[in-house]
């Protein structure tokens, strides 16, 4: 049994114990009825907050919120990267702000070694392995229904030398593509002219589940966090309307990165 599947095991004992449905659960920890079964039958991963109101709800001393840490290292990935895996999955849509790469579905095999590879902590091996789960997790975009992605990226990534020129090519040759070809897949930048704008606080994606619940995922080196609560995401939402009025239209973008595409010789 996973690190998961253990986690699992007890939130459901936890309400069935006390003769609870899965609706008066909900309301107990303040969520609703379809987020708990989401929860228990594993289609939809329990995430820090989530935890956290069954810890408080049932005074618990934050047992369950240990378990939900603790139970991440029997696992392959980290929790917090499963959580936002899961979730990104499930999505009907996606948008996504980049202030420093490409955003990781987009990357081509070279340019993802080479993002990785300035990570001192990283074996070669460990590289590898992570640059692998990369392009599995791109999978999600030529399955059967695709998420739509649109994609704001600061003009700086379209410059900066990860992996050497021909990789740069290669790489904002494939964004190009993307903008030409594919209905699913939108790709805007914010050009050099525009002075200090709100996305220069840093990376962030809004994923839009079914029944249109929006998520948000906050990306550092070290950990990244999944951010659920209303006013959070809300916050997400106007940073995001914020930073694409200043992005150029998608004809505009696709010009833009051809032309720096061709300059990397």
């Amino acid at each position: 049994m996973t690190g998961a599947e253990i986690l699992l095991d007890e939130l459901r004992r936890a309400r069935s114990s006390r003769g609870l449905s899965q609706d008066d659960f909900g309301k107990l920890i303040s969520y609703s009825g379809t987020h708990v079964s989401a929860v228990e039958t594993g289609t939809r991963p329990p995430t820090g907050d989530y935890v956290a109101g069954i810890d408080r709800a049932l005074r618990t001393g934050g047992i369950f919120a240990r378990l939900l840490e603790r139970l991440s290292d029997l696992d392959a990935a980290p929790l917090w990267l499963r959580e936002w895996i899961t979730l990104e999955q499930q999505a009907r849509a996606l948008r996504w702000y980049e202030v420093a790469w490409v955003p990781g579905l987009l990357q081509t095999e070279e340019y993802a070694r080479a993002v990785f590879g300035t990570d001192g902590r990283l074996t070669a091996q460990e590289v590898e392995t992570r640059v692998a789960a990369r392009l599995t997790r791109q999978q999600v975009l030529s399955g059967d229904d695709p998420p739509q992605l649109i994609a704001v990226v600061d003009d700086s990534v379209l410059r900066r030398p990860v992996g050497g020129a021909a990789v740069m090519r290669e790489q904002l040759f494939r964004l190009a593509r993307f903008n030409q070809d594919s209905r699913r897949v939108r790709i805007h930048i914010v050009p050099q002219g525009v002075g200090a704008y709100a996305g220069l606080d840093g990376p962030f994606v809004i994923a839009t589940l079914s029944g249109f619940v929006d998520v948000g995922y906050l990306d550092n080196r070290l950990q990244g966090q999944v951010v659920e609560r209303a006013v959070e995401v809300a916050a997400l939402r106007e940073q995001w309307e914020a930073t694409l009025a200043e992005a150029l239209t998608l004809h505009q973008s696709t010009e833009l990165i051809l032309e720096v595409a061709k300059s990397w010789t």
